[in-house]
């Protein structure tokens, strides 16, 4: 038997297959999907690759097969087949998103579930004789020795984090035998720290409970049909997506919740941890190690994990019997993938809804205009709408301040006079205040007064933008950085001034009008580290900060009841971006920023 093999490699010369003798003692065992070891090229190096075929005969004098390693599905393979030629990139491309995280072979570590720990090699007596005796001098290696001592077990970053000890200073008491580093296995799991009160389901409203039927008709015809959730902001969209995946639950099927990375909020994944348990619940999403995210994925593939809530890569989980698939906020662009393959995930998960004969469900407040489009004329999909906020709760009062009468007015601050005394009586009733600005970093652009000249990418030809805290010029697109400029590269004039604003800035600036309010900001440059996200908010919540400022993930997905004021400053900047989808995407945004307050 000969096996069609496509190559692990991006380059599209390879984007082919490969014909290979299949060997007499994996023929059993080997079918389409097969990840396998062959030798390819002059050197007969090995490369890693994926069985996509099977025949019996070739015109080519072929080699063999070295090993397999892991198995895809036959659908897996179908799935990929079906991505290369619908967004035009190489099928091997498209298969690396099914495949386990962490399942190279250089991963060996990862796959076994093992960690480098630390412990004392020398008897703590002996080591406690040498610190007196002045052998070990060093007040660093005392540090570290005596955070082991008193941690055994811990690993090296968790010893550079709690004893502000560099690694080598770690490798320097391994080298002289007073520490060892052995692997230990570990359980990964990002929910094991989770403590959740358990809750029940919530007594529906008309409209959810005619909405839920409709859907609930499709699960239980084993059915593929498309339903559009249009509901507006806080009227229990995400009530009637835990209800829908109980009902599939109890058909002893899987679901996949696919919500925006940024609105995978510690705050959501609470609310299904709440209803369902953490066992039965995996997440996937950037933030995880790959370790974490190599046994999630093993959950979801031996079927102990049966609802998958992630980001869009989250649609490829390999789940084993699907009842349906959720797609929340379904208007959101990173849906769309930037880096190869540059997939849809709407369009892959209906691709997947159809093959595998289940209800696909798009749930939005403010949804992609061609597809309520398409909704409302009954093309592909069913529109289904509530109107209605859920416990009868009142919308928020919005006002519209125009900054250019403001300016008239001899107001040059970046708030309005009303947001001001707003503020201030949030402050005087102990009550909180978000403050929304879709830009991150100080200020927009740097230019010449003189000649006009504006600091630019090198690589984008895009306005760089000024951070404070690094004193840097940086690129929101491709990462590019540079010095500040003091003199204009242009006409040599010194008056380069800093034009437009950023959170930082508007950080400042609040600090100045009101010293005595506690601020938090979040934005991408406060949320590098793993968990900063949940820390910021969690510290809004029970801290008692005052205003919280940020990009748009300060209003995706967060209920705070003492929120009762949303300040949007420049609300119509994103008017002017270079997409032409710019009126579209920033009512979508300012309908999001409207639901973060309770009141006004």
């Amino acid at each position: 038997m000969i096996a069609e093999i496509i190559i692990n490699r991006t380059a599209k010369k390879l984007n082919r297959t490969f014909d290979y003798y299949i060997p007499k003692h994996l023929e059993d065992i080997i079918v389409i999907g097969s990840k396998v070891i062959v030798p390819f090229g002059k050197g007969e190096k090995e490369e890693e690759g994926f069985v996509i075929g099977i025949k019996e005969k070739s015109e080519y004098a072929l080699k063999e097969i070295i090993r397999i390693e892991t198995n895809l599905t036959e659908n897996q393979i179908i799935l990929a087949k079906w991505m290369a030629k619908r967004y035009f990139c190489n099928v091997s491309d498209c298969i690396k998103l099914m495949i386990t995280p962490g399942t190279k072979n250089k991963d060996k570590q990862i796959q076994d579930k093992l960690i480098n720990v630390i412990y004392l090699k020398k008897d703590i007596e002996e080591i406690d004789f040498e610190i007196e005796t002045g052998t070990i001098k060093s007040e660093k290696q005392k540090k570290v020795l005596a955070f082991v001592k008193d941690n055994e077990g811990a690993t090296i970053t968790e010893i550079e984090m709690f004893t502000d000890c560099s690694r080598a200073i770690v490798n320097t008491l391994i080298k002289n035998g007073y520490l060892e580093i052995i692997e230990k296995k570990v359980e990964r799991n990002p929910l094991i720290n989770k403590k959740i009160e358990k809750t029940s389901h919530l007594e529906l409203n008309q409209e959810q409970k005619q909405a839920y039927q409709k859907i609930e008709n499709s699960i239980t015809k084993k059915q593929y049909k498309s339903f559009l959730l249009y509901g507006i902001t806080g009227s229990g969209k995400t009530e009637i997506y835990i209800q829908l995946i109980q009902k599939v639950l109890e058909e002893d099927k899987s679901s996949i919740l696919l919500v925006p990375e940024i609105s995978l909020t510690p705050q959501m994944i609470d609310r299904f941890i709440s209803r369902f348990g953490k066992e039965t619940i995996a997440v996937l999403h950037s933030k995880l190690s790959i370790g974490e995210r190599h046994d999630e994925w093993e959950k979801i593939k031996n079927n102990k994990a049966k609802i998958i809530i992630g980001a869009r890569s989250a649609i490829f989980a390999p789940v084993k019997k699907l009842g349906i698939i959720i797609i929340d906020e379904e208007h959101d662009s990173s849906y769309k993938s930037e880096s190869n393959p540059k997939y849809d995930a709407k369009e892959v998960a209906k691709y997947i809804a159809k093959q595998t004969n289940c209800p696909l469900v798009l749930g939005s407040a403010t949804p992609d205009i061609n597809l309520f489009y398409k909704a409302q004329k009954d093309e592909e999909i069913e529109l289904l709408t509530l109107t209605k906020r859920a416990n009868q709760a009142s919308l928020p009062k919005v006002q519209i301040i125009d900054l250019k009468q403001e300016l008239a007015n001899g107001n040059h601050s970046m708030l309005s006079v009303d947001l001001y005394t707003e503020i201030e009586k949030n402050l005087q009733e102990k009550r909180q205040t978000i403050l929304f600005l879709n830009r991150r970093g100080y200020s927009t652009f740097i230019m010449c007064r003189d000649c006009g000249y504006t600091v630019k990418c090198k690589n984008c030809n895009i306005s760089l933008t000024y951070h404070s805290y690094e004193n840097k010029l940086k690129c929101h697109y491709c990462g590019y950085e540079q010095k500040v400029v003091t003199i204009c590269p242009e006409c040599k004039s010194n008056k380069i001034r800093h034009f437009g604003t950023g959170t930082q800035k508007l950080e400042q600036e609040i600090q100045k009008q009101f010293p005595n309010a506690k601020t938090i900001r979040m934005d991408v440059d406060t949320v590098t580290k793993k968990n900063s996200h949940e820390q910021i908010l969690n510290k809004f919540r029970e801290e008692n900060i005052d205003i919280l400022i940020g990009t748009q993930m300060v209003v995706k997905g967060h209920h705070f009841p003492k929120v009762t004021l949303v300040g949007v400053i420049a609300a119509d900047s994103s008017l002017n971006i270079d997409d032409y989808r710019a009126s579209e995407r920033t009512f979508q945004i300012l309908t999001q920023v409207a639901r973060s307050s309770w009141k006004r």
